[in-house]
């Protein structure tokens, strides 16, 4: 994670959001994933991102992420498009949007899953 955001940041734009679909929980293995929820790896400390990179993450470092089988997405990334379509155009907007839905589905699935919002996030999408 500390490689992915150096090279991020080393890009030449004012603004980088990261949307990221997985989870680095730890919290388990495969064997015990219920249907829908995505494989775990090892708990990785995310380090902290340079200034201009905003990280939007599917789930808190103790939680997994889990999928939509029926919409084809994960619960994060159906979301968060459906955040783009509704016309979000902040990451902190997007998040807001994203996050009480990411978690009503992950409790109706019997799990915790809380989407986070990393960096400053209130710089616009274009």
């Amino acid at each position: 994670m500390a490689r992915l955001y150096k090279k991020l940041g080393e890009l030449p734009a004012k603004q980088v959001l990261v949307a990221m679909d997985s989870c680095f929980s730890g919290a388990g293995g495969r064997s015990v994933l219920a249907s829908g929820a995505r494989p775990l790896v090892g708990k990785i400390d995310a380090g902290i991102a340079p200034a201009k990179l905003t990280v939007l993450a599917a789930s808190a470092s103790n939680e997994i992420s889990g999928s939509l089988d029926d919409k084809g997405h994960g619960a994060f990334t159906y979301f968060l498009l459906r955040g783009f379509d509704a016309g979000k155009t902040t990451p902190k907007a997007l998040a807001d949007y994203l996050t009480p839905r990411v978690q009503d589905e992950a409790r109706r699935l019997n799990r915790d899953q809380t989407p986070q919002l990393m960096g400053d996030g209130s710089w616009f999408l274009r």
